[in-house]
């Protein structure tokens, strides 16, 4: 069954990134918070998951600074890692199994699908979207371009999309296994056409109209970033130089 969104989508005032001089909200006072990162593709995850279920007012936004984690913040997730959830004095972390919880005990629409069959390659996909993501992170500083591993994940993508006839997504309708690959599709294609000069959507038409399709989705859409922004981000973090297509959308 398709997951049905809220009717109208409620937009929200994004509340400022919480810094070290930033003080730190009441813990377990009965308010339900999702501690994230606005450019934290694994937080952007339960802040999909989050807008999709109509959460926006029932779950409160915390981003964090990452480069500037606030010392407060390792009192609620030890780990110092983004996302985390908490609620009913529990503090839920990792993003995937966040958003299966948060898909299970929040109202909203169902994000899972009931089909075995789907439910089967659910599984299968986000258990691999690991392995997806470390594959093209190693690719993106190979000196020798892009990766025989890169592509073959990427066609592994490409097929999963094709594996039913009912939608545009991975299960054919829309599920948590397209929250969970969305971020890193979508910034792989910004990524990888900048690093590698490779388009990642060349020849794969599933993946592109998945973009695109999940692009139309606002509870998607609001939480994307600047992709420069992202871009120089990832290159610090990868100790990758600058290259003068980094000025190119």
């Amino acid at each position: 069954m398709a997951a049905s969104f809220p009717s109208s989508f409620a937009e929200e005032a994004l509340p400022p990134t919480s810094t070290p001089a930033s003080e730190q909200p009441p813990l377990h006072d009965g308010t339900t918070r999702l501690y994230m990162s606005y450019t934290c593709p694994y937080a952007q995850r339960a802040w999909i998951a989050r807008n999709c279920k109509g959460l926006q007012v029932k779950i409160v936004l915390v981003p964090i600074d990452m480069a500037d984690r606030p010392a407060w913040y390792k009192t609620v997730n030890p780990k110092n890692q983004v996302p985390c959830l908490e609620h009913d004095n529990k503090i839920i972390g990792e993003s995937l199994d966040l958003i299966k919880y948060m898909d299970i005990n929040f109202e909203g629409p169902k994000l899972f699908p009931d089909d075995s069959e789907k439910q089967r390659l659910a599984e299968e996909l986000l258990a691999y979207s690991d392995t997806f993501n470390q594959a093209m992170l190693a690719s993106l500083t190979s000196k020798g371009g892009v990766t025989a591993e890169a592509v073959a994940a990427l066609d592994k993508i490409e097929d999963s999309l094709s594996k039913f006839d009912d939608g545009p997504f991975f299960l054919g309708q829309f599920s948590l296994v397209d929250i969970a690959y969305a971020p890193f599709v979508d910034g792989f294609k910004v990524f990888f056409a900048s690093i590698q000069n490779c388009d990642t959507t060349a020849g794969r038409p599933n993946m592109q109209r998945f973009i695109e399709e999940m692009d139309s989705i606002a509870a998607y859409s609001k939480t994307k970033q600047d992709p420069q922004e992202l871009l120089a981000l990832t290159r610090n973090k990868l100790g990758v130089r600058r290259s003068s297509r980094d000025s190119l959308d």
